[in-house]
């Protein structure tokens, strides 16, 4: 590994893993807090000192640099001094989402190879079914069970070292989109360490107060975990987000950082109470993982304090594009302009490269690209594309074009383009204007089967509190707005959208309901 000379840490520096980091941060800060979970504090010398015994723990069961350890838990300290801990011992962390079927954890454990499997205890009840499919062992991450929780596991003494090199592998995501099919996602140290070196752009560092309230299985909340544990700041951990809950964190902790997905803002911004908190001290506000529609980024541009910045890119890598809202209100429909160093392009059906302006696929390439998806080569192919020179990009699925200027308006998911009569319908364009309703809090719109058009649009939707409007009220207005091929055939009002866990709305699920209660329509 390479040692960092100076600290604070700089732009300039040389590759550095995160665990050298942590121990740099112990040592030149050892009392400031690290991690914050209600009235439970980590200094980084304590941090450091539990990610050792944890490391070290690792080592004394038997397991070697390169295997992999996977973690299924809600957000909390033991979860991040585990991580930390597989990491400097040179191994690999597979994070698992708490909300996945139990088949789906038992499928994602075998795949990643991991020699341990660590959980809270409502996962461990919810694995209780499938507990003969499960051969890998089991460890509470809390003390539910004090024979076997993480304070009696860890170790007494100091790990052994290991070197990590930019080609050491740090994560397996799994990332199942909405196609219902686990895809381990490999990522480097390298990858890793060119997002902690983005996040001094942005302020992260010794004084920063980063509020997470995202899971840290998901990519989205490790792109803001990094650079707060790697550059000495504070994290303030939430194990499930409540608007409200939220904003007095906030205040109380002073907040300078913090990385939301679009509902998780519209549900902030939507508190009749959200003007009465103190978020003076807010320097930077992230988003990513679904689309953020322009009148939310307005909204919160106009009465939140700090910059907003959305990040467009793939948990795959390749390309990003990142949108400085507070710089450019003129292009809050866009997810901005690719970031410097990389390159990203717009190919048609037959792989073909596009011109600025035309509709098509969006690749890209950088640095920060995935190693590709654990055990399943044929799909890491599908997700590549090559130009002529043989430069390697990863195709995000996405259908977009890059203006004049150079920023990248999306249109929609490649696989959600709705083909009706011929004509492509993007339902990104209907439910822009569904959700002008005044009655309507949250809209999508999927493609079903019809037997008259091979797919028809068919709209959901999520009244406003104390809103009573009939669907079939919006569904004329809303059809009195639009072309005869962008008619939706009906609107279905729900109690709420079925979202992932970082807040994309499930098309998928949507279509299925949806056929199974009303087959193929005419």
């Amino acid at each position: 590994m390479s040692a960092v000379a100076d600290y604070p840490i700089t732009l300039e520096s040389p590759f550095t893993t995160l665990p050298e980091l942590l121990a740099l941060n112990a040592r030149h800060r050892p009392d400031h807090p690290a991690v914050i979970q209600g009235p439970h504090h980590l200094s980084y010398a304590e941090l450091d000192a539990q990610v050792d015994r944890a490391a070290a723990a690792l080592q004394r069961d038997g397991l070697q640099p390169g295997e992999a350890i996977a973690i299924c838990a809600a957000n909390s300290a033991p979860y991040v001094v585990l991580f930390l801990a597989a990491l400097r011992a040179g191994m690999v962390v597979a994070p698992l989402a708490p909300s996945s079927t139990a088949a789906s954890l038992v499928t994602m454990v075998k795949d990643s190879a991991a020699r341990l499997l660590f959980v809270d205890q409502p996962v461990a009840e919810a694995l209780e079914p499938v507990a003969g499919q499960l051969e890998t062992p089991l460890l509470h991450l809390d003390d539910s069970q004090p024979a076997t929780g993480f304070n009696a596991w860890l170790a007494d003494t100091p790990p052994a070292p290991v070197e990590l090199t930019p080609e050491t592998l740090f994560n397996v995501i799994y990332s199942s989109g909405t196609t219902g099919e686990p895809k381990g996602i490999v990522h480097d140290h390298r990858m890793r360490w060119a997002h902690i070196q983005r996040g001094i752009a942005f302020g992260y560092g010794p004084e920063c107060v980063t509020l997470m309230s995202t899971p840290l299985y998901s990519n989205t909340t490790l792109v803001s975990f990094l650079p707060t544990i790697g550059l000495g700041g504070t994290l303030v951990l939430m194990s499930k987000f409540d608007a409200k809950t939220y904003l007095e964190l906030a205040e109380q902790h002073r907040a300078t950082h913090t990385m939301l997905v679009p509902v998780q803002y519209q549900r902030i911004m939507s508190r009749d109470d959200f003007d009465r908190y103190d978020l003076s001290s807010f320097q930077m506000k992230f988003s990513t993982s679904a689309p953020f529609h322009g009148e939310l980024k307005a909204d919160v541009l106009a009465r939140w304090p700090g910059g907003l910045v959305e990040f467009y890119g793939m948990t795959e890598g390749g390309g990003s594009c990142m949108l400085l809202a507070h710089q450019f209100p003129d292009k809050l429909d866009t997810v901005g302009r690719p970031l410097d160093g990389h390159d990203m392009r717009v190919i048609d059906e037959d792989g073909n490269e596009l011109p600025h302006g035309e509709i098509g696929e969006v690749v890209g390439h950088s640095v920060a690209m995935m190693s590709g998806y654990l055990n399943k080569p044929e799909k890491t192919a599908e997700a590549e594309w090559y130009d002529h020179t043989g430069k390697r990009f990863i195709r995000t699925g996405d259908v977009g074009r890059f203006d004049e200027e150079g920023f990248l308006t999306l249109m929609d998911r490649r696989k959600d383009m709705i083909i009706s009569g011929g004509f492509n319908i993007y339902p990104s364009d209907l439910e822009a204007i569904l959700r002008q309703h005044p009655d309507l809090q949250e809209v999508t719109v999927i493609g079903v089967p019809s037997t008259s058009w091979g797919e028809t649009p068919v709209g959901y939707g999520v009244l406003k509190p104390g809103a009573d409007t009939p669907a079939e009220q919006i569904l004329q207005w809303f059809n009195g707005q639009v072309g005869k091929t962008q008619r939706l055939n009906r609107l279905i009002l729900t109690d709420e959208l079925p979202r992932s866990a970082i807040g994309k709305v499930l098309k998928r699920e949507l279509r299925d309901q949806f056929h199974g209660e009303f087959g193929t329509l005419d």
